[in-house]
């Protein structure tokens, strides 16, 4: 029969999102003996090795009874060595009068009972602050500042075992309050904070005599549409669309939370940014590494990474036909699907997809200056690779020039007011999604044509033959349109030029 049991709680990672495991101790009269119970991974049985070495460099001495760590629910696969301090923790206080069930404990442990950072900590616990608010956690000091930058995180550093044995005890608990989110901007849009940064990086002033491509690019980036550049080689698809990602709409905490935790796990521990994720995965990337995968566990691709951020695909038609016919279902229903015998992963996968391409393989067919090379069949079968339901999916298509003119020349600071303006429109019309992530009862609700509109959309469905898909992209672009010029109901004006964008 135990004698007592006391709990903690810690968690793991389950893909991408974190869990929250809750991990008790008991003394039970038997043999001595130490066990660790409830599906853990080789790192987390080999704790017991460490949290003894720790334990006996502080005096403790084992008592002649069998030690039960349970971790549950029993079902969740758990990994990371971050489980070492809070079961040396809860070993040693077993007998303590102290509880600590309410605080997350994290931390590696070293033979000399110092408390080391994983990997596996920062990602964990921006996930669980994106789920819950005002969460308690104990964590190694050298990770104490990076935590303290997440919002509604209460953080104690600890140097060692001893430190975290003292403060548990201590009568008063004062933890460090985290501290506000130091980005350039934030605004307020009923009662909910969004953040942005006015830092461009890459400026789209350095592009030269396209500011045609800029003004879409404005639309592209204030609903978050699908776009597909076609021009001759040099003439700025790949530039322009590094560019973008400076220029994308502010963030919610939420969003920063979830972004950073998905930089974390794939190795990039900065500080939190609100700047939106940039992923450029080459066309000779494999299908897990754009989708993710894994024979055993599933882990994150390109999509995953590219999530509230851009996913650009450059040389769009070299992509390979499985990764190409495998991007309708993220594209469409902003989600992955990642089924394993081990396991089944499901995750979000709303980002603005980019793509550039030249018009033939030569490259030259469109250029004023230069003699394209290919045949018609070359031609043909190049523009093929791209399959009709893939092009359906992309809501701008957009044909770059190499003509000189003398505009003056639009930069990024410019662009991003107005994607600020259509970005502010949407938000206090009550939308929680961005334009092109709309659903068909939100698109009724939000995309409201004026008399003169309908009539002109209505004849263009007939004369084009528009889908079902391709009006609702119609109308959903022209609603962008219609709030970067400040209008409150679509007009005829708006259509067109949502129409004017539609390959042809």
């Amino acid at each position: 029969m135990s004698k007592k049991i006391k709990k903690f709680r810690c968690a793991t990672l389950d893909f991408n999102q974190a869990k929250i495991v809750e991990v008790e101790s008991a003394y039970v009269r038997a043999l001595p003996g130490f066990s660790i119970v409830g599906i853990a991974n080789q790192s987390i049985q080999e704790s017991r090795d460490r949290i003894k070495s720790a334990l006996t460099t502080i005096g403790f001495k084992f008592p002649p009874q069998k030690i039960t760590i349970s971790l549950s629910p029993s079902d969740l696969k758990k990994e990371g060595s971050h489980f070492d301090l809070g079961i040396a923790l809860l070993i040693y206080l077993q007998k303590d009068a102290c509880k600590f069930e309410d605080y997350f404990i994290f931390g590696e442990l070293g033979l000399d009972g110092s408390v080391k950072e994983t990997s596996l900590i920062l990602p964990i616990i921006l996930s669980l602050a994106a789920q819950h608010k005002n969460i308690k956690v104990i964590v190694p000091h050298s990770i104490q500042d990076k935590i303290l930058q997440i919002p509604s995180v209460q953080v104690f550093g600890v140097n060692n075992i001893e430190e975290a044995l003292a403060f548990l005890q201590s009568e008063q608990k004062e933890f460090n309050s985290t501290s506000n989110l130091q980005f350039s901007n934030e605004i307020f849009i009923k009662d909910k904070r969004y953040f942005y940064e006015k830092k461009f990086e890459l400026d789209f002033k350095e592009v030269k005599n396209q500011n045609r491509l800029k003004k879409m690019l404005i639309v592209a980036a204030a609903g978050m549409h699908n776009i597909l550049l076609e021009g001759s080689p040099g003439c700025g698809k790949s530039m322009s669309i590094k560019r973008l990602r400076y220029i994308l709409p502010p963030m919610s905490i939420e969003e920063i939370l979830e972004t950073n935790a998905y930089n974390s796990i794939s190795g990039n521990s900065e500080n939190l940014n609100a700047t939106r994720p940039f992923r450029a995965p080459h066309h000779t990337s494999s299908k897990p590494s754009i989708f993710g995968g894994g024979s055993l566990r599933a882990v994150a691709g390109e999509c995953a990474l590219a999530h509230n951020g851009i996913l650009f695909f450059d040389e769009f038609p070299h992509f390979s036909k499985t990764v190409l016919e495998s991007m309708r279902e993220p594209l469409e229903d902003n989600q992955v699907l990642i089924s394993r015998v081990n396991s089944k992963i499901k995750y979000d996968t709303k980002f603005l997809f980019a793509a550039a391409q030249n018009p033939c393989p030569c490259g030259n067919l469109l250029s004023t200056t230069k003699e394209c090379r290919c045949n018609e069949s070359e031609i043909t079968r190049y523009k093929n690779r791209i399959s009709e339901p893939i092009l359906d999916r992309i809501d701008i298509y957009f044909q770059m020039d190499e003509g000189y003119n003398d505009d003056k020349e639009v930069s990024s600071a410019e662009m991003f007011e107005s994607v600020l303006n259509a970005f502010v429109r949407q938000k206090q019309r009550g939308q929680q999604e961005l334009n092109a992530n709309l659903s068909e009862a939100q698109i009724e609700e939000f995309c409201v044509l004026d008399a003169q509109a309908a009539h002109t959309l209505n004849l263009a469905t007939q004369r084009y033959g528009l889908s079902y898909r391709s009006v609702a992209k119609v109308r959903k672009l022209s609603r962008t349109i219609a709030d970067i010029e400040n209008a409150d109901i679509i007009q005829s004006q708006h259509i067109l030029e949502a129409l004017s964008y539609r390959r042809r």
